[in-house]
């Protein structure tokens, strides 16, 4: 059982920055994959980044170039450094943990990011 905690959302005018970190219970160095999810009021939630446990890393289309996810195994963190926000990026982030290719994400409880002038 791997427990995630988030944390860095807040509000933040246009073109600003913000950095989110989610906290892993155990140890994530051995994690198939991590990454996070956002989800806007009346959408459906979609995948902004991952990483996979060899350091790969992928990116939706609106946020490549102004987002940029990373790891420290030694930490059990993950992180996303987001950039050049715009007011579209205004959701509630989530992150993930998959630790083997078959198994089920665990969940953290989600961090709101606000992007408002």
């Amino acid at each position: 059982q791997v427990q995630l905690v988030e944390s860095g959302g807040g509000l933040v005018q246009p073109g600003g920055s913000l950095s989110l970190s989610c906290a892993a219970s155990g140890s994530i160095s051995g994690a198939h994959a991590m990454g996070w999810y956002r989800q806007a009021p009346g959408k459906q939630r979609e995948l902004v980044a991952s990483i996979t446990r060899s350091g790969s890393t992928d990116y939706a289309d609106s946020v490549k170039g102004r987002f940029t996810i990373s790891k420290d195994n030694a930490k059990n963190t993950l992180y996303l450094q987001m950039n050049s926000l715009k007011p579209e990026d205004t959701a509630v982030y989530y992150c993930y943990a998959q630790m083997y290719w078959f198994s089920s994400y665990y969940w953290g409880q989600g961090t709101q990011v606000t992007v408002s002038s």
